[in-house]
């Protein structure tokens, strides 16, 4: 290669160099220095703080999406857990309804058992019941079914009987508990 070649693109890249600034001076060309050093101050200011703004910006996405997907795991099994609570349901009432029954005394004891292995599976998974039988009602946790004349004066606005249970999943309600408000 000889030594014109190898200059060529150096000279090349110098008029790539001065087209570019003299385009970004096109207008600018009876300014002074100090003028064009605010110019360009005031530039390096708006791109710091769109810089910010997107920096903040991405910061609050990262932690909203860490927060979502806590909340997934932490509520993943929210369905599967409230279709099996009428399970739950079904088989605490069969008990009670055969709580007596002397004849079928293995049959009861059999479920009495697969209803206690249920009830810890849903437990360790963070399901607990609620018992709002005596509290004040509380629309967030509690549908009212029906209204009862109070028996006595403090039991105004709580709650008589509890028809189905409610639950909570890691505190947060998956089943209102259906209950009768004395009034």
């Amino acid at each position: 290669m000889s030594k014109k070649e190898k200059e060529q693109p150096e000279n090349q890249e110098n008029i790539t160099d001065e087209a570019a600034a003299n385009q970004a001076n096109e207008g600018n060309e009876s300014l002074t220095a100090p003028e064009i050093v605010a110019k360009f101050e005031s530039l390096v200011k708006e791109l710091n703080e769109k810089y910010l703004r997107l920096y903040a910006e991405f910061e609050n996405f990262r932690r909203r999406t860490q927060k979502e997907k806590a909340d997934l795991i932490k509520y993943g099994g929210e369905e599967i857990i409230v279709s099996i609570l009428p399970i739950v349901d079904d088989m605490e009432r069969a008990l009670a309804h055969h709580k007596d029954a002397k004849d079928h005394k293995p049959l009861q004891e059999g479920l009495d058992l697969i209803l206690q292995k249920t009830k810890n599976i849903l437990t360790s998974k963070g399901v607990q019941p609620m018992e709002p039988k005596g509290e004040i009602f509380d629309p967030e946790l509690h549908d009212a079914i029906t209204n009862i004349p109070a028996t006595s004066e403090d039991m105004k606005g709580k709650i008589a009987e509890v028809i189905e249970k409610g639950y909570l999943l890691n505190g947060k309600v998956i089943r209102h508990a259906k209950v009768v408000v004395a009034n």
